[in-house]
C-alpha cells in the first residue's frame, strides 16, 4: 500500500507519497482546492492529513476516492518527529508523516459526518452573534456609567429603546456613536433570534434532540451541540466513554491504572 501524506495549506498543499519500503515516489506542492482531482487518479493508499480547517473536508474527498484515511491530531504531531531540532517545514512535515506511516498503524480522529459539521458550525455562528452583541451592549452600557447613569446587570433589562431613554433624559439626545452601535445591536438580536429558529427546526424530526429536551434545563441550542459533538455515538462502548470525551471525568486508562494501583 502506498502511503499519502499531505501538509495541508490554504492555497497549496505539500504532497509526499511514499511506498510501503519507505522509498519516496513523489514530492510536490499542488493546489488545495484541487486535492480531489490528484487523490482521484491515486490507487487505494493510505492518506495521513494533520487536524485543521481542511482536514475534514478533504479527508471526504479521499474517502470518495477509496482511500485509507487517517486524521493526525495536531497535538500528537511532534511526538511522531514533526518539526523536530526546531525544523519545520511543509515539505519536512509530508516526510515525516510518510514515513511513520510506513512503520506505525496511526489512529486517526473522529471525522465529523456531513451533518454534525454544518451543525456545530450554526452552533458556533449564533455563539459568534451572541458574543458580538454581548461586547456592544456592555460597551453602551460602560459609556452611561461614565456619566454616573447605571442600567440595570441583566442583558434583556438593557435594550437599546431603554438605553436610548436613559440617553435621551442625560443629554436631550443619543449621540451618534451610541445610536450605531445600538443599530448594530438590533440588528444582531433580529439574527439571533433567526439563528434560533433555525436551529429549532433542524432538530424538529431528530428523535434523540427531542429526548434530550425532555431533561429540565437542555433546550434546542444543546441539544443540538451534544448530538453534533457525539455525532456517531457508536464509536463509544459505554456512558462513561461518553464523560471522558467530554471532559466530564478522567479517561478510563487513568482510572484502570488508579484501580490497579490500588489493588
Amino acid at each position: 500500500m502506498q502511503h499519502l501524506a499531505i501538509d495541508l495549506g490554504g492555497k497549496e498543499s505539500q504532497i509526499c507519497l511514499r511506498d510501503a519500503k519507505e522509498k519516496i515516489l513523489e514530492e510536490r506542492k499542488y493546489p488545495t482546492k484541487r486535492l480531489g482531482e490528484y487523490l482521484a487518479k491515486q490507487p487505494p493508499s493510505r492518506v495521513i492529513l494533520e487536524t485543521s480547517a481542511e482536514a475534514f473536508a478533504v479527508a471526504d474527498l479521499a474517502r470518495a476516492a477509496g482511500h485509507d484515511v487517517r486524521v493526525v491530531p495536531a497535538t500528537l504531531a511532534p511526538s511522531l518527529g514533526v518539526g523536530a531540532r526546531g525544523i519545520k517545514t511543509d515539505r519536512r512535515d509530508a516526510q515525516v508523516l510518510s514515513q511513520v506511516s510506513c512503520r506505525v498503524e496511526l489512529r486517526s480522529v473522529h471525522v465529523p459526518s456531513e451533518q454534525a459539521r454544518a451543525w456545530r458550525t450554526l452552533c458556533n455562528s449564533r455563539d459568534a452573534l451572541v458574543s458580538s452583541r454581548t461586547k456592544l451592549t456592555n460597551t453602551v452600557k460602560s459609556q452611561l456609567r461614565c456619566r454616573l447613569v447605571l442600567t440595570h446587570k441583566r442583558r434583556s433589562t438593557a435594550t437599546p429603546d431603554q438605553i436610548r431613554s436613559l440617553w435621551t433624559e442625560l443629554a436631550g439626545s443619543v449621540p451618534p456613536h451610541v445610536e450605531r452601535q445600538l443599530l448594530v445591536i438590533a440588528m444582531l438580536d433580529a439574527q439571533i433570534t433567526e439563528a434560533d429558529k433555525e436551529i429549532r427546526q433542524l432538530i424538529k424530526p431528530n428523535d434523540t434532540c427531542r429526548l434530550l429536551m425532555t431533561v429540565p434545563g437542555i433546550g434546542p441550542l444543546t441539544a443540538m451541540r451534544f448530538v453534533a459533538t457525539l455525532d456517531d455515538v457508536t464509536r463509544f462502548e459505554t456512558a462513561h466513554d461518553v464523560q471522558a470525551y467530554l471532559g466530564l471525568t478522567r479517561a478510563r486508562t487513568r482510572a484502570r491504572a488508579a484501580s490497579s494501583a490500588r489493588t
